[in-house]
This record gives C-alpha cells, structure tokens and sequence, in this order.
C-alpha cells in the first residue's frame, strides 16, 4: 500500500488534496444556498392563533400583544415574498407565541373579573345576613 504512494507521480497527493477540496467547497456552497422549505404550517399556525385571540376579545384586553403578533405574521409574509424562509418562520413563531399571549392575558383578565364579581357577590349575602340576623333579633 505505500509502495504505491512512493510510486505515483510528484504532486499526485497535491492534486488529489485539491480535488477534494474543491468538491468539498462545492457541497458547502450548494448545502449554504439551498434554501429552507416555506414555513406553511408555522404561518397557518400563527394565523390560527391569532384568530383565536380575536374570538376571545383580545383586542379588548390584550391590544398591545394581539397587534405586535398581528405585525409580525404580516411581516413573516413579506419574508416569504423575499424568500426569506427562516425569518419568515422566526417571525411566525414569534407571531404564534405574541398571540397565544394575547389569549392568556384575556383569560386572566376575565376571570380577574369573575373573581371580583363573586367577591362582590358574597359580601352582599354577607351584609343581607347580618340584616336578616339584626332584624329578627329585634
């Protein structure tokens, strides 16, 4: 085996050593230049959430969360539109995470304010207790 390195042609092993460089270079250009796949589901996904929040009155009570997840799916299809994919599925993620925010300080805010209502609920039966208590002692 190295026999026959000894006997091979000067510059053999250099030309080889190219070679493989070359192609080597070759496979990190065509793997750099392909572009990644259209983010369709992370974009459906975002929208879906985003709708989701509108349907629970996000606009109401989360307007700041509902309009930044809102910009950033726009923003994810203009990526698109610039095949650009992997900033269009890290603005639709990101628009998916700003919506499901959206819907969870919705829902903390509806049910602050169902929790405030059945306060106020039992201090009025409380305070009609202590009438009907004071009232038939009399």
């Amino acid at each position: 085996m190295f026999s026959q390195d000894r006997d091979a042609p000067p510059g053999r092993h250099l030309r080889t050593a190219r070679w493989l460089a070359a192609i080597s270079g070759a496979a990190v250009l065509a793997a750099g230049c392909a572009s990644a796949p259209e983010p369709t589901a992370q974009i459906e996904s975002a929208r879906q959430a985003i709708e989701e929040a509108e349907r629970a009155q996000a606009a109401e009570h989360a307007a700041p969360e509902l309009s930044q997840a809102r910009s950033k799916l726009e923003s994810a299809n203009s990526a698109v539109q610039d095949k650009d994919m992997e900033q269009a599925a890290r603005l639709a993620e990101e628009a998916r995470a700003d919506a499901e925010l959206a819907s969870a300080r919705t829902a903390a805010v509806k049910a602050q304010a169902a929790n405030d209502e059945i306060r106020r609920a039992n201090q009025v039966l409380i305070e009609e207790m202590g009438r009907t208590t004071t009232g038939g002692t009399q």
